[in-house]
């Protein structure tokens, strides 16, 4: 297979309860409607809505030799989503989250230290990159403590040298790092995707335009801030602007839903969409994603 799309992150599987809340800490028996077992990980979650979507994808993560990997690897192969040599390592033990979920879709992770999800290395990547891809997406800025700014500036460089267009996910910052910690990357980035509270936090400023106007001056050529149930707020060289849903949604859980965003923006982009439509796509993508527990299960549901 030649992949139109290389995304390098998380793999993981996650445990979900709902509805929970603090009572579960106080009673021995706490009763929930649902408790799911689910595919997790923000590029492995990019990687299954793509492949549903027939997209061509190439997975860079690490998982363990077990059995949590193994059920990883075999939903890649059913999904024919490529996999390196690399992938499966005998030093570790496949990350698995559990998620507590409120009624109003909020949730609170529980993760393992020692697991493969914050493991991945800039040795764990294969370069060059695969002469077919189109884009290399980097799911998660700040989730891997060995690939810092100057790293993400390698990855990007080989993919601009390879005609690649680049895209970024973030999660929120770890150590209070400002977009001076990442100063290489960020001029290497063609679509930078953040939610709200993680662009507020890198810039150290409140509003959601100031925010993506601070990190598009810091070099970004796309800044997309997604803000839940408002959409999303796109910012470069000639358009500002909001970008509601075109549909109102029940929103029962919120886990993934980024991902599926911007698996959503990524399909649009390979179809050669417009930026607009592409936006349109990932808040049709997150919409539907919230309405059910688990990252990717709206798949099941979707794509019938």
């Amino acid at each position: 297979m030649n992949p139109e799309i290389i995304l390098v992150g998380a793999a993981i599987l996650d445990v979900l309860a709902y509805p929970a809340d603090e009572r579960v800490f106080q009673e021995g028996s706490y009763s929930c409607d649902d408790v799911v077992l689910s595919y997790g990980g923000d590029a492995l979650n990019e990687a299954l809505v793509l492949s549903a979507f027939k997209k061509k994808v190439e997975l860079i993560t690490v998982l363990g030799k077990d059995q949590a990997g193994e059920f990883i690897l075999s939903k890649c192969q059913q999904q024919h989503i490529l996999l390196n040599d690399k992938t499966m390592r005998d030093d570790l033990k496949t990350g698995i989250n559990g998620v507590l979920i409120k009624k109003d879709g909020s949730r609170h992770f529980l993760t393992n230290a020692n697991g493969s999800l914050r493991k991945l290395t800039l040795e764990d990547i294969p370069m060059p990159f695969c002469a077919s891809a189109k884009i290399l997406c980097f799911a998660s800025i700040f989730v891997f403590p060995q690939i810092n700014d100057q790293e993400l500036a390698a990855i990007f460089n080989m993919a601009k040298k390879q005609g690649m267009a680049v895209a970024a996910d973030m999660t929120k910052c770890k150590h209070q790092e400002t977009l001076d910690d990442l100063k290489q990357s960020l001029p290497l980035i063609d679509y930078l995707f953040c939610n709200e509270s993680e662009a507020q936090l890198v810039t150290r400023v409140r509003g959601v335009e100031e925010a993506a106007k601070k990190i598009y001056d810091a070099g970004v050529k796309n800044v997309i801030i997604k803000v839940g149930a408002q959409g999303c707020y796109v910012y470069n060289d000639e358009i500002h602007q909001w970008v509601s849903p075109k549909k109102e949604v029940v929103c029962i859980d919120t886990t993934g839903a980024g991902d599926s965003f911007v698996a959503g923006f990524l399909k649009a982009l390979l179809d050669n969409q417009s930026l607009m439509d592409c936006l349109d796509f990932a808040n049709e993508c997150g919409g539907k994603a919230v309405g059910q527990i688990g990252a990717t299960r709206w798949l099941d549901v979707s794509m019938k």
